[in-house]
């Protein structure tokens, strides 16, 4: 995330760049995009929301999702593998938001192709939801997502 502070009183803007015009000097500061409200949030929730940009549409798309907070690492499996809408989605516009409770923070998606990395993230889908459950939802392991929390 970035915030921009302009030296003379003015609204701080989180996630974009500003300009307010000519003569303006600001300091760009980029703060983490991870809190400690937000690894909390993540901690004690089975899904968070995630908000990724419509491909065709430009809107954005807000859907539940499970997930797994490794370390500073938050992993991603799309349930239809590289057919799954949102991450078509997340491949043309790579920020996406995420909400867990009250907490959110905005992360770039990076895609995981490799199939010895997407086998390990599908294991660590499995120790956490179980693999009874993780067979029963998820059909195609070609793809996954990393998005690292700050």
């Amino acid at each position: 995330m970035r915030i921009v502070r302009y030296t003379e009183p003015f609204a701080l803007l989180v996630g974009q760049l500003a300009y307010k015009g000519p003569g303006f000097s600001r300091t760009e500061v980029y703060m983490p995009a991870h809190n400690n409200a937000l690894k909390q949030s993540l901690t004690q929730s089975q899904e968070l929301t995630i908000t990724v940009t419509g491909r065709k549409s430009g809107r954005a798309i807000s859907i539940p999702i499970w997930f797994v907070l490794d370390d500073d690492k938050l992993y991603l499996l799309p349930v239809q593998g590289s057919d799954t809408q949102w991450y078509k989605n997340a491949l043309k516009n790579p920020l996406i938001r995420i909400a867990a409770g009250s907490a959110e923070a905005e992360l770039k998606a990076i895609p995981i192709t490799d199939a010895k990395q997407v086998s390990s993230v599908a294991e660590k889908f499995r120790a956490k939801y179980g693999p009874v459950d993780v067979k029963k939802y998820y059909s195609k392991f070609d793809v996954a997502v990393v998005a690292q929390m700050q």
